[in-house]
């Protein structure tokens, strides 16, 4: 069934419906917009919320950035923001893949619309003039005939009139027979122009009319399609991000699966263990018996009570409770409890030598620069790296004379002496390399390469004949040459059995599957106690 037989005479119905068609285009053209303006809305409120709670620059040393809750919920945040790019681009693809190609589709509708709208009022107009012609001649037909008439009558009346010369009878006769033949003549043309009307109209109802209903149906049929596929996007946009939503919500369930409170409580002590032993009883001063304190003044070993962890703090009483006065921060971290005190030395220390390793490599390539230059002039001017030479001179000097004294307050403070040994280059006024020992003397030895450290010696002895059960278990990040005595050396990704958990100087103590056992530093390993 068709628009051109069905519905032939409801040309004002088919362009209202049209016309509506289109209104709802535009309609849904504007819903989908502000269903793109509340996603973006949406995202931009969830990434300002994200940037709110997140870790403000600076502040990623916290300690309690190491807690697994803490990262559990930078986790999450982190998540947010991301399932936020989601929301971003359902609003991205709505508006590209819905509202502009919809927008620019009901463009074209319009503009057809409008022609088959004008090619149906061009017929109606011609088969207007038509019909006008036909009842113009229809008209003249029926006024010559009454003309013809009224003349025929009247020279029938001159005819019998006895009076009447002949030749008014003549006249007469002759005037109606003239009349009769323009009667004749306009009732011809009234028949052809009627001839001519029924022919226009029948191709007007039947023909002209139906293609152009047709054409309009089908118009409103792809327009209907179309809207359909932009029913079926405004869904299938979203689903198509569904996997990475789905994702982003199990990364946030696995944020709240990561955190481990037995680790968050380790971390805590870990952080802010002292190192104080608790302190002794209070022993009773006999006053009346003048008892000489001298002796236990200065009596060695344990604190026999809070007076001696008190230090220069004789006066007050040791109260876990007590509000805290504002500790003054000193470089050798003296102001922190030992155990405190030796993980921020060694923290420190491993920095210095991380910079004092990149300053030396620079010399040594700074160097080779110089050679290269005095062998060729032609690449370059050996003068110009003079001033840089001797910056990295000077930083060398500055970080080996901050390096050993690191190391000093790290022994005094009881650590095992973790600190990398380098050997720093020189630049004599030809341009060769010079070697020194982090003393200032000269080696006589060939040029060694900078990244080849030596270790301090450990104290501890381990014994042959009795092997502890291992706690645990630990995986290598980096190489360790493990060259001083105590230390074991492991490649990168060798899984090692973990002894003794690290104590609190940056040490921890592992075994191999051979029975071989010594010291790793613990920022070197991912370590994995056993419950």
């Amino acid at each position: 069934m068709d628009w051109g037989t069905e519905l032939w005479d409801q040309y004002d119905i088919i362009e209202k419906h049209t016309q509506s068609g289109l209104e709802l285009v535009e309609k849904y053209v504007k819903f989908v917009k502000e269903r793109t303006e509340i996603e973006q809305n949406y995202a931009k409120q969830l990434r300002n919320l994200s940037k709110k709670y997140n870790l403000k620059r600076g502040s990623k040393d916290e300690p309690e950035c190491r807690l697994s809750s803490y990262q559990s919920f930078l986790d999450i945040l982190n998540e947010m923001n991301d399932f936020a790019g989601q929301r971003e681009l359902i609003a991205e693809n709505m508006m590209m893949n819905i509202c502009i190609d919809l927008t620019k589709y009901l463009q074209e509708l319009k503009q057809e619309r409008k022609m088959y709208l004008m090619e149906a009022k061009k017929a109606q107009q011609s088969l207007e003039s038509t019909y006008k012609q036909l009842d113009s001649s229809k008209k003249r037909f029926e006024r010559e005939w009454r003309e013809a008439e009224r003349a025929a009558q009247y020279a029938e009346k001159t005819d019998q009139d006895i009076n009447a010369t002949k030749a008014d009878v003549e006249k007469a006769k002759q005037q109606a027979h003239m009349r009769a033949h323009v009667a004749e003549e306009c009732k011809n043309d009234y028949a052809s122009q009627l001839q001519k009307f029924n022919k226009e109209q029948s191709q007007f109802y039947f023909n002209d009319m139906p293609i152009i209903f047709n054409k309009l149906q089908d118009l409103d049929e792809r327009r209907v399609r179309k809207l359909a596929q932009g029913y079926i996007l405004f869904s299938d946009i979203e689903k198509h991000v569904m996997p990475i939503i789905g994702k982003c919500l199990e990364g946030m369930t696995k944020a709240g699966t990561n955190v481990n409170e037995k680790n968050d409580s380790m971390v805590v002590i870990e952080q802010n263990k002292s190192g104080f032993e608790r302190p002794g009883d209070v022993e009773f001063e006999d006053f009346s018996q003048g008892i000489n304190r001298a002796s236990s003044d200065s009596s060695l070993g344990t604190p026999k009570g809070p007076m001696d962890l008190l230090g220069k703090n004789r006066s007050k009483n040791f109260w876990l409770f007590s509000k805290k006065s504002k500790t003054t921060v000193t470089e050798d971290f003296a102001h922190l409890p030992p155990e405190q005190r030796r993980k921020r030395l060694q923290q420190k220390l491993d920095e210095i030598c991380k910079e004092l390793q990149k300053e030396v490599d620079q010399s040594e390539a700074l160097g080779k620069m110089k050679d290269v230059y005095e062998k060729n002039p032609q690449m370059g001017d050996p003068a110009s790296l003079a001033s840089q030479i001797s910056q990295t001179s000077q930083n060398i000097e500055r970080l080996r004379g901050e390096l050993n004294k690191y190391e000093t307050w790290l022994s005094e403070a009881g650590g095992r002496g973790e600190t990398l040994r380098y050997k720093t280059h020189t630049f004599n006024n030809n341009g060769a390399h010079d070697v020194q020992s982090p003393d200032g003397a000269h080696s006589d030895e060939s040029t060694p390469d900078p990244s080849q450290a030596i270790y301090a010696e450990f104290d501890d002895d381990f014994e042959d004949d009795e092997l502890t059960a291992p706690i645990g278990n630990c995986t290598a990040m980096y190489n360790f040459p493990g060259a001083s005595e105590g230390t074991i050396s492991m490649q990168e990704g060798e899984v090692l059995a973990v002894v003794e958990e690290d104590k609190g100087d940056g040490w921890t103590r592992v075994r191999r599957n051979n029975g071989d056992e010594g010291y790793i530093p613990t920022s070197y390993v991912t370590i994995a106690i056993n419950k």
